[in-house]
């Protein structure tokens, strides 16, 4: 099973996007049961609350549902259980590398890093601003996940 886990601040906008959106990817190139996917935030101000509504209601007009999500927070085994861990910003890649052992570093990421030809590096958070940026943050997701199941593909041929 190959293990992936999508991380931002709060785990109530972007990560839990990424989560559904990349759950879409993966049950329909039928890899449900070699690829597990979730989210995860680097602060707990929201554990335990479902995604943003504003994220829901745009997600859910791309057909995913992330709407039964609920927020946690990253913990140091995360490390060891998943073999991507996907941040969507810097801010947040530098909480997780504080606190990612050094044999697990090689696994962080910005999500970014597999969107092909993208103008930007980050995810930007859409929290404060209006409903353009949550359209904007799962385009961006989109694009980075068609570059992430080419790579989780290389990664299943290489194991089997």
């Amino acid at each position: 099973m190959l293990r992936i886990l999508f991380v931002c601040m709060g785990n109530i906008c972007r990560s839990p996007s990424a989560e559904g959106v990349f759950l879409k990817v993966v049950a329909e190139k039928g890899l449900s049961s070699k690829v597990e996917v979730h989210s995860a935030g680097t602060h707990a101000y929201h554990v335990g609350e479902p995604p943003d509504e504003r994220s829901a209601e745009a997600a859910l007009r791309r057909g995913v549902d992330i709407s039964r999500q609920r927020a946690r927070h990253v913990h140091v085994n995360d490390f060891e259980t998943y073999d991507y861990i996907l941040a969507m910003d810097k801010a947040n890649i530098a909480k997780l590398m504080a606190i990612c052992p050094e044999e697990h570093q090689h696994k962080v990421k910005l999500f970014l890093e597999y969107a092909v030809d993208s103008p930007v590096e980050e995810v930007p958070d859409p929290y404060y601003g209006g409903p353009d940026g949550f359209e904007r943050v799962l385009d961006l997701i989109e694009a980075a996940s068609e570059g992430l199941m080419e790579d989780i593909l290389l990664n299943i041929v290489q194991r089997n």
